[in-house]
């Protein structure tokens, strides 16, 4: 694995970011940060800072197969869906359905 997947490549950050300000916007989500270790990289949503992220769109730098690439988790840490493309996961994610209840 080469240095530049360690990180999410420039294409995968752009769709994320695209995400993060449509629901920005909507009043959705209010802050992000980035998580990185050995097996994954993360960009952490929050619907507000001092709590933990209510969803995580991940990369697995080290996958057991192609499925297992990209995955969004929730608060809990449970995967909601997982994708070997992450424009193909962010689109077929149901984001409306997973709408934080308050």
């Amino acid at each position: 694995m080469n240095q530049k997947e360690n990180f999410f490549i420039r294409k995968e950050l752009q769709t994320i970011l695209n995400l993060y300000a449509q629901k920005v916007s909507c009043g959705d989500w209010k802050d992000y940060g980035l998580s990185i270790n050995k097996k994954e990289i993360s960009f952490d949503i929050y619907h507000r800072t001092s709590e933990v992220p209510i969803f995580k769109i991940s990369k697995n730098l080290n996958p057991k197969n192609k499925i297992e690439k990209f995955y969004v988790l929730d608060k809990n840490s449970n995967v909601i869906k997982q994708s070997e493309n992450l424009e193909n996961l962010i689109n077929k994610t149901k984001w409306e359905k997973l709408r934080l209840v308050k």
